[in-house]
């Protein structure tokens, strides 16, 4: 038989793996297919189609996002004292998840299941064993895409660090299994098995892969962060930091730059190094012209979320959010022209932090201190507006996530901010907050930065154009401003010279600067330093 056609073994599994698991009966298994059997075996099971650029377009039912409610992390003696409890680590108890584990077992006997051998983690020092288990083709595919894939083998690993079951036929029940609704997303650090159920989303599994090396990596001496990562010609790194719709995965795709990875890595005392094998693109609105790496991506291989596409002419809609606004291509690294295999780098030299903020307020670019890049680190800000999220208003929303992932992150975010300012002190990296939002205005009056100008701006700060240029200090938010950029008209440095009611700025930048304030007081005990780094009130 082909290596590359389907290689399936009956019953018992291939080297216990599903025994190990408790997991008797199975009706067929297949295990590391590549991608060509699995979309095969996708479009025959009715998962998907293929549009008319090859890629396959699945719907991810009920779920077009994560659902954060029901997410839980076993606690125990490992993780009690470990994790920072609350409303984004809920916990539920060692019985419950057995209980849970015992009927997902139940409900897959006679199932086809599909097994991925996976890697997490680009530096081998690092690295992560990773076996996915799922009940759909195309979930097979997608860890296939977006995690690290081995060298093929027969046999595949023994055991593997974790295991990830990814369920979506399987509910719970609420009453008796102690979760808030049929969905749930379970992490057990102790028995290293991840379930997740009731829901056909596929980023919970590239998220549970992050939240897993948020919890181990610390103990190592490795940041994780959230952020993409791209390296010049001179090999010096950069890392984009930003929450999502504020151009985190566009801008680090430079066509100028080598890309390391786009959205998870580590910082180790050797450089940085992608947590993954491949992409996670938003691509509402994707166009050639200004996103053309991403646009090229989209081919035979690549898994689509939840685009619209003609039914006769398999034409994809990518303006349309009918379905969601949330839509998204998985593609492997390699999709990407330039990219870094394996994809590990040096120290960083830059570091950008990048907002969308949709009150006009906060400068395009900006330098900041070692102790600004901790404050702004662990305020993680951004704006939503009115059509990125169901119940928004026609006003602007603030919006702080700790670190730039707070729903990623088992430990407490004091544990990653002081992890990143070490780092800097150590490599005397330079830090930038970029505002990728609105200008002139704020959403609805002003109007959003030009992408053309943001690389510009990008350009010039790795290049050191920025260096020596003189800056003025914000009257609110006191980073430092550069006057002058090239390829930048100098008028749109200064945010309040754009606005015609200068008076209104200032009530708006004051009006920020209270959401701040009001945000940080949950880390009052982070030190004098950090604390004296924030705006003025």
């Amino acid at each position: 038989m082909p290596a590359n056609h389907t290689e399936h073994i009956r019953g018992r599994g291939v080297n216990g793996e599903f025994t190990n698991l408790g997991i008797h009966n199975v009706g067929q298994s297949f295990r590391d297919l590549a991608s060509e059997p699995l979309i095969e075996h996708a479009i025959q099971r009715h998962e998907g189609l293929l549009a008319n650029n090859g890629a396959l377009v699945v719907h991810t039912g009920l779920f077009t996002g994560r659902s954060p409610k029901d997410k839980f992390i076993v606690k125990d003696e490992l993780t009690e004292h470990t994790v920072n409890w609350g409303p984004v680590n809920q916990p539920i108890s060692p019985r419950h998840f057995d209980q849970i584990y015992a009927k997902v077992v139940a409900f897959l006997q006679g199932n086809e299941l599909f097994v991925q051998n996976c890697v997490a983690g680009a530096d081998p020092g690092y690295a992560l064993t990773v076996r996915v288990i799922t009940q759909l083709a195309w979930h097979a595919l997608f860890a296939r895409q977006l995690l690290i894939r081995p060298p093929r083998s027969e046999a595949g690993p023994a055991a593997a660090d974790f295991t990830i079951l990814f369920v979506p036929g399987f509910q719970a029940d609420p009453p008796t299994d102690g979760t808030h609704s049929e969905t749930c997303i379970i992490l057990n650090f102790t028995r290293r098995i991840v379930l997740i159920a009731g829901t056909g989303y596929a980023g919970e599994l590239k998220k549970s892969v992050f939240t897993i090396l948020n919890h181990l990596l610390p103990e190592e001496g490795v940041l994780p962060m959230h952020c993409s990562a791209n390296m010049g010609r001179d090999r010096k790194v950069a890392l984009f930091f930003g929450l999502s719709g504020t151009g985190k995965t566009t801008l680090s795709a430079d066509p100028n730059r080598f890309l390391i990875g786009d959205d998870e890595h580590g910082w180790s005392h050797r450089g940085v190094f992608n947590f993954e094998g491949g992409c996670y693109a938003k691509c509402i609105r994707l166009s050639r012209e200004q996103e053309p790496q991403i646009w090229n991506a989209i081919r035979f291989g690549t898994v689509l979320e939840n685009v619209n596409m003609e039914s006769q002419t398999r034409k994809l809609d990518l303006d349309s959010q009918e379905i969601t606004e949330n839509t998204r291509a998985a593609y492997p690294l390699e999709f990407i022209e330039n990219a870094v295999l394996p994809s590990v780098g040096g120290h960083p030299s830059h570091i950008f932090f990048l907002t969308a903020d949709a009150f006009g307020v906060l400068p395009p670019i900006s330098r900041l201190t070692p102790e600004q890049a901790m404050y702004h680190f662990l305020s993680g800000y951004t704006a939503k507006v009115a059509g990125t999220e169901r119940g928004l208003g026609k006003e602007p929303e603030a919006t702080f996530s700790a670190c730039f992932g707070a729903p990623f992150l088992p430990r407490q975010p004091s544990v990653y901010a002081h992890m990143l300012g070490n780092n800097l002190r150590l490599h005397a990296a330079t830090c930038w907050l970029v505002n990728t939002g609105w200008i002139g205005g704020p959403y609805g009056v002003g109007e959003r930065m030009k992408l053309a100008h943001t690389r510009a701006m990008l350009s010039a700060a790795l290049s050191g154009d920025l260096d020596d240029v003189p800056v003025t200090p914000h009257p609110v938010f006191r980073v430092l401003v550069p006057q002058n950029c090239p390829n930048v008209p100098s008028e749109i440095l200064d945010p309040r010279g754009l606005w015609e009611e200068k008076s209104a700025y200032d009530r708006a930048a004051a009006g920020l600067s209270t959401r701040f304030h009001r945000n940080f007081q949950k880390f009052s005990a982070i030190g004098r330093q950090i604390l004296e780094a924030a705006p003025v009130v």
